[in-house]
Parts: structure tokens; C-alpha cells; sequence
């Protein structure tokens, strides 16, 4: 009888340690799911959209460019605009049409040469194409002033200081419009998404007002020479 007192007493024993066991296995892997489900939901939500990555981010206000102080100064109407709300083109049919002539022809319009050569000068200059010649600053320029006259909104023609493909300087103009922004590029005539550039974006002119410009420090993206714009046309 003691015995199987015993017995039956160690059998009770042993039962609750695996039951205890059990329990703790169910409690830890019930852990490690919720861990693994919040870790998933926080990836999702600091992973940007598709939709978000059609928009540079910009930062806070940093340095204008020379040159784009010595264009105001040359040429102070220029620069002397009020301060406007920000404003996206809407991405229709028709404005692609416009983007795609004007960046065709200042790309064939204008003869590349370099600031040295074309100024004589280190220093950065911008300008118009008063003698049909220029580097990357007169072409983008250009091409802001001629979509102006088209009927294109200023703040959404935003001067764009870039390093290129061979992490040399360069300068685009970036067109804000509600599909995303869009590049005109004196090296390429496609006319690409901002994000297929491969180009490391520095800084661009503020919508609001072009004299004050903001930080970038972004990535464009990897390079694409040719993409369809067109389907992103309502």
C-alpha cells in the first residue's frame, strides 16, 4: 500500500513537470509569434510605397548655390518672385507631349561645351543660351524658362544639383507633377522618373520659393536609359 502510495505519487509528480513543460513551450512559442508579427507590421510600415518612392524626400534648407546667386544678381527679375504655394503638374497626355518637345529641344538646340571653356572661369556660371552654347546649368535653365512660358507653374520647375553616374557635378531640372517627379536631362533625352536616374541628388530649389533650396541626399534609384513615362498618364 505505501508503495503504491508511492507510486501514484511519483506519477503525479512527473505528470505536472510535463505539464508544466507543455505549458512553457506554448507560452514561448506564443512569444515568438507575436515577436515575429510585430517585427513584420513595423517592417511594412517603415518600408516606403510604391506610390512614395515617385518622390524625392527632401530635408531641411541648406546652401544656394553660386551660381544660381551670381543668375539671380545678373539677372534679378529672375529672382525677385513672390512666394507661392507648392504646386504638382498633373500628368496628362498633353504635358508629356510638352515635357518630351522641350527637353528635345534644348537638347539639340544648345552646343555642350564646358563652363571653363564656354567662361573662362572655374566659377560656376548659369545662365540662358545667349549664344546657343552651354553646360548642364544653361540647359536645364533653358528648359525651366520655355516650360514656363508653356503654362508650366514655376514651383513645380525645380533647379537640381546632382552627382552623375561618374560622381561628377551636374545640374537637371526636376518637374513635380501628381504621378511623381520627372527629369530632364541634357545627357538623356528619355525623360525619366526621378528614381531611375542612378544619380545622387544633393540638394533642389524649394516649391515655394526658388531661392531658397533644400537637401536631398538620396539615391535616384538605378540607372535607366530608356522607361515608358507614359504609362503613369492618367
Amino acid at each position: 500500500m505505501l508503495r503504491s502510495l508511492g507510486i501514484l505519487t511519483s506519477s503525479f509528480l512527473l505528470g505536472s513537470v510535463s505539464l508544466i513543460g507543455v505549458t512553457s513551450l506554448d507560452v514561448g512559442s506564443a512569444s515568438a509569434q507575436s515577436t515575429l508579427l510585430k517585427q513584420s507590421t513595423l517592417l511594412r510600415k517603415t518600408q516606403p510605397s510604391a506610390d512614395a518612392l515617385r518622390f524625392a524626400s527632401v530635408g531641411g534648407r541648406t546652401s544656394v548655390p553660386y551660381g544660381w546667386l551670381d543668375f539671380c544678381h545678373r539677372r534679378p527679375k529672375e529672382c525677385k518672385v513672390p512666394v507661392l504655394p507648392a504646386t504638382n503638374v498633373k500628368l496628362t497626355a498633353q504635358n508629356l507631349r510638352i515635357l518630351k518637345r522641350i527637353n528635345l529641344k534644348a537638347n539639340n538646340d544648345i552646343k555642350p561645351v564646358s563652363n571653363f571653356e564656354h567662361w573662362g572661369t572655374m566659377a560656376d556660371h548659369w545662365d540662358y543660351p545667349v549664344d546657343g552654347k552651354g553646360d548642364c546649368k544653361i540647359y536645364a535653365l533653358y528648359k525651366r524658362k520655355l516650360l514656363q512660358e508653356a503654362g508650366f507653374p514655376r514651383q513645380a520647375l525645380l533647379m537640381t544639383v546632382v552627382h552623375d553616374l561618374d560622381n561628377e557635378g551636374h545640374t537637371i531640372l526636376t518637374v513635380k507633377t501628381d504621378k511623381g517627379d520627372l527629369v530632364l536631362d541634357n545627357l538623356v533625352d528619355e525623360i525619366r522618373p526621378w528614381n531611375a536616374t542612378g544619380y545622387y541628388f544633393l540638394k533642389r530649389q524649394s516649391q515655394q520659393n526658388p531661392n531658397i533650396w533644400l537637401s536631398i541626399n538620396q539615391r535616384g534609384g538605378t540607372p535607366k536609359t530608356v522607361t515608358d513615362v507614359a504609362k503613369l498618364v492618367d
